[in-house]
């Protein structure tokens, strides 16, 4: 099957500091993939990466069959490629319709389907559309933050630790929409998160990253039975 994004021996550098050595990393159209490692392994960097910032240093990303290596972020963010970053990163002074007409901002055509779609997914934020990003709390935070994204009409979602500081039963929720713009829009995803366990279940492959390289690939259910992954990421993990 024909990769919807590739990575090809990408190494990214701050400064003279290597982050990345060499990454490969594929996601086919209509999957769930997940990056698991420690803190500082390389995760975020990755996700950072394949929108031009850092940009890589060497080896290639191809997205939809097209060299994106070099595309400044504003234009790859056109080409449907959309991210929920790391601490989400809403705009807290703007309130939460205005932050969703910015995830609308990178395309074209009319918006009221895709806030009616986003709405009936996250309808907590229905009843907080005149309310400013920042009173929200950190879980409706996150459902902004991913409905934003998602406004962008992406073919490809990057979502960077979105459990991360949530409630179990908010986590759960989350988990849930994912599964979901999958399995009924057939949305790719690329998915880091710190909850090893749960995000191996969800995804259909998965990668170990370590010291910025990847170390281990496979299914998820492959790598949930893996006795160095279970010692490493998943002991305890459970919630």
């Amino acid at each position: 099957m024909t990769s919807l994004l590739c990575l090809r021996g990408v190494k990214t550098y701050y400064g003279n500091i290597i982050a990345l050595r060499g990454i490969d990393v594929d996601v086919r159209e209509g999957e769930i993939v997940t990056l698991i490692g420690a803190n500082g392994a390389g995760k975020s960097t990755l996700m950072m990466t394949i929108f031009g910032n850092p940009r890589a240093r060497e080896g290639s990303i191809r997205f939809a069959g097209r060299d994106i290596t070099g595309l400044p972020t504003h234009e790859i963010a056109r080409l449907r490629i959309a991210q929920s970053p790391e601490g989400r990163r809403i705009f807290p002074r703007m309130t939460v319709m205005e932050n969703l007409q910015m995830g609308a901002a990178v395309r074209d055509g009319g918006t009221a389907a895709d806030l009616k779609r986003v709405l009936s997914l996250f309808p907590r934020l229905a009843d907080r559309l005149s309310q400013r990003g920042g009173t929200l709390s950190g879980g409706e935070q996150q459902m902004l933050a991913i409905a934003r994204a998602l406004m962008g009409r992406p073919r490809l979602l990057l979502l960077d630790e979105p459990s991360l500081g949530l409630a179990p039963i908010i986590a759960r929720q989350i988990f849930d929409i994912i599964r979901i713009l999958n399995e009924r829009d057939g949305l790719s995803v690329l998915l880091v998160e710190q909850n090893a366990y749960h995000a191996l279940r969800l995804a259909h492959r998965g990668y170990v990253i370590v010291n910025g390289a990847i170390t281990i690939s496979g299914t998820g259910h492959e790598l949930l039975a893996r006795p160095e992954v279970r010692a490493a990421y998943l002991e305890g993990g459970r919630r």
